[in-house]
């Protein structure tokens, strides 16, 4: 039933008044049965106005206060029951019966066909107490402490006062038929159950605020400067860095004619003109000494270079040689390499 069909004395705080009751314009046969039964007087029950006067006259009165259920709770907390072996005495000394008064505030046999109950003053106080006094204690013992637990306790105490006083139970209208003389009366067919279950979802859980939620920064991870074939990372001790691959010689050309009688530069490095020094890249550590290979007078041959090179002997080029014009240094300065004249082709020997 919407909220806004309870009359102004079902609001929380409200005191008791006269109950709203709307019939229809044909009275339920089991509701004359019930009237006629309750009242000591005999009245007539012959039309509709006739039964809502003896209707609002008898839920109305001061006595007409039903009992909905009652509550077995403790009487303090915990840590303050008694201990026996017997249950029936722990029973006896530790639990208290809370009987669920009310009064009836709304009856509608029109469109919803329901009647409300609202708690009287007395069972309010009672509720409170309980849940202050122990419910209360307990929870909080149960309960670990963090900085705000008094003040989440205390407005957990306040929401509950205030609950207590909005408690409207709603039941079907055949509750009536548990009508008794003086308009008390008790409910039938199971609906105690559901009352109880509506007070107990009253008494909520003391929570306890969340876990804060701490960012946690991971360092950033140590690239290292070189990478490995393939992706994998090298290890953490550095490398020395790996040669770089020889490429072959190319083909060296025959020893110049031993008649140069130039003296110039120009002509010193126009006989080596594909020799570059900075071809020759020695690895790190510095392998073994080994001895080098020895030159081919064959044109056609070629002389190729391993990956990792040994290192060559220091030899003197002709441009760093010295230098005289004439017969020393077209024939002497290549015997220093140990070379000789009958060791060129015939295609270099001509005069200059």
């Amino acid at each position: 039933m919407p909220l806004q069909l309870l009359p102004a004395s079902a609001q929380a705080f409200a005191p008791r008044s006269a109950p709203t009751i709307v019939l229809n314009s044909k009275v339920e046969p089991w509701l004359t049965q019930t009237l006629k039964r309750i009242n000591r007087i005999k009245r007539p029950l012959n039309s509709v106005p006739q039964h809502f006067r003896c209707l609002t006259e008898t839920l109305g009165g001061a006595s007409a206060i039903w009992t909905l259920a009652s509550l077995m709770l403790p009487k303090a907390p915990d840590a303050e029951l008694r201990k026996d072996s017997n249950p029936l005495i722990e029973a006896l000394f530790n639990y208290q019966l809370i009987h669920l008064e009310a009064y009836v505030v709304h009856v509608d046999m029109v469109s919803q066909h329901e009647v409300a109950f609202k708690l009287t003053p007395e069972t309010i106080e009672a509720l409170i107490d309980y849940h202050k006094e122990i419910y209360s204690v307990d929870v909080s013992a149960n309960t670990w402490s963090w900085p705000e637990k008094e003040a989440q306790l205390k407005k957990m105490q306040d929401e509950f006062e205030q609950a207590a006083n909005r408690f409207v139970f709603r039941t079907g209208v055949r509750a009536l038929e548990g009508l008794e003389e003086d308009g008390a009366g008790e409910l039938l067919d199971g609906r105690t159950r559901d009352v109880k279950n509506a007070i107990m979802n009253l008494f909520l859980p003391l929570l306890p605020p969340p876990p804060r939620i701490v960012d946690v920064i991971h360092p950033a991870p140590l690239l290292p400067n070189t990478t490995m074939a393939g992706g994998w990372w090298t290890p953490a001790q550095s490398l020395a860095p790996h040669p770089a691959p020889v490429d072959s010689w190319r083909v060296l050309p025959s020893t110049p004619s031993p008649t140069a009688t130039s003296c110039s530069d120009n002509n010193s490095n126009s006989i080596w003109p594909d020799l570059n020094m900075s071809v020759f890249q020695l690895p790190s550590p510095t392998p073994s000494f080994s001895q080098p290979v020895a030159y081919t007078t064959a044109p056609s041959q070629l002389y190729s270079s391993p990956q990792c090179m040994a290192p060559m002997p220091v030899l003197h080029l002709p441009s760093q040689l010295p230098q005289h014009c004439g017969h020393d240094m077209g024939m002497g300065g290549f015997n220093d390499f140990g070379w000789s004249q009958s060791s060129f082709p015939s295609s270099f020997a001509t005069a200059v």
